[in-house]
């Protein structure tokens, strides 16, 4: 068994919220053992919740029981980051660190909890069930183990990649990680289309929901470029020549990398107001 399995670690997560309820279920699905689990989380519902889903008993405070991990996952919003790393960081010296909260720096990370041992994170909500993409950086103190570790514990959750330099996890939120919501927004659209058209709600959300899921795989499984694919979808002159004239006219694609734009601008916003 390769010596950065999770089966083998101990991994602590400060924070039991949906990011960390999706990575602990994967976890548990590959075998790790409730025991090797260890939980911090304030708010008692969310403790309860841990307890009946997974068995795990999470605590309301850290604790030197932190002190067993080999893994801490930093699971808590931005704002409450500084915080719960000054009550955490005595029992965490020795661990490897990563952290799924959205904007904060790696720099921030190392001064709060006193290691250069970090890898930052920007998953999405599909991870929710095994169908995410996390962005990951790591600081130069990471050795390919601790980098083997990260991955296979993200692979709970989907797919990863890995970027060069942070600031590039900016560019990563506004694609993937506010993703999601762009996919809902035009699912929403398309649904109220075919109601406007005629068609019942169910089946105008069952054939929105059908043609995203089918392209993208499409996209996926095919060697060509997707302007391509989308050229061979589009007759001149037929009804998908109309409407994608019709989203170009309106300025449709330009808005869409703007509003990309104004996202990426915003998370490095969240790290100036959240990272000191």
């Amino acid at each position: 068994m390769s010596t950065t399995s999770p089966l083998s670690t101990t991994i602590a997560f400060i924070g039991g919220g949906n990011m960390a309820s999706a990575i602990i279920g994967g976890l548990l699905r590959q075998g790790v053992t409730a025991d090797r689990i260890e939980v911090v989380e304030p708010f008692e519902a969310a403790r309860a919740a841990l307890q009946s889903q997974f068995g795990i008993t999470a605590r309301a405070e850290a604790s030197d029981a932190l002190a067993r991990a080999q893994l801490v996952v930093w699971a808590v919003k931005p704002q409450t980051f500084k915080d719960a790393a000054a009550a955490a960081a005595p029992h965490t010296a020795d661990a490897l660190h990563l952290s799924v909260a959205a904007g904060i720096p790696t720099a921030s990370i190392a001064q709060w909890l006193g290691s250069e041992r970090i890898v930052r994170a920007m998953p999405n909500t599909p991870a929710l069930i095994g169908q995410g993409i996390t962005g990951l950086f790591a600081r130069p103190a990471v050795d390919a183990a601790g980098k083997e570790l990260v991955e296979t514990v993200v692979a709970s959750t989907g797919k990863h990649l890995w970027v060069e330099q942070e600031e590039q996890l900016d560019a990563v939120t506004a694609l993937s990680g506010s993703g999601p919501a762009y996919v809902f927004l035009f699912l929403e659209a398309m649904t109220q289309a075919g109601v406007d058209m005629g068609l019942g709600a169910h089946q105008s959300y069952q054939l929105a929901v059908a043609t995203f899921q089918g392209a993208s795989e499409l996209a996926a499984r095919s060697s060509e470029p997707v302007d391509v694919l989308r050229q061979r979808v589009t007759s001149k002159g037929g009804t998908t020549h109309a409407a994608i004239s019709h989203m170009q006219q309106a300025g449709v694609p330009e808005q869409f990398i703007a509003a990309m734009r104004a996202a990426e601008h915003r998370a490095k916003e969240l790290a100036q107001e959240f990272g000191k």
